[in-house]
């Protein structure tokens, strides 16, 4: 079992930024790949960005240009720097943790954008 716990999230204003954060409760060095979702209310969760074990990185098109998601190995980190932020950003985003099919999740942390 991977225990993820994200942090900073919060209320901010339109145009502003955010950087949040997962921390893992063991390496992850060998992992397949971890990322963010988010999920609005009413809306199906979805996903806002991916970093593979080989750095690799992916995003909706609706954060690229504005999200950049990175990880920090040696302290078991991954983080999503989120710029221009836009009232429709506003959701729950949960870090996950893809162990080669077998999945984890963080228990979400709530990003709202006033406008």
């Amino acid at each position: 079992q991977v225990y993820l716990v994200e942090s900073g999230g919060g209320l901010v204003q339109a145009g502003g930024s955010l950087r949040l954060s997962c921390a893992a409760s063991e390496s992850i060095f060998s992992f397949k790949a971890m990322g963010w979702y988010r999920q609005a209310p009413g809306k199906q969760r979805e996903l806002v960005a991916v970093i593979t074990f080989g750095s690799t990185t992916n995003y909706a098109d609706s954060v690229k240009g504005r999200f950049t998601i990175s990880r920090d190995v040696a302290k078991n980190g991954v983080y999503l720097q989120m710029n221009s932020l836009k009232a429709e950003d506003t959701a729950v985003y949960y870090c996950y943790l893809d162990n080669y099919g077998v999945n984890y999740w963080g228990q979400g942390t709530q990003v709202t954008v006033s406008s």
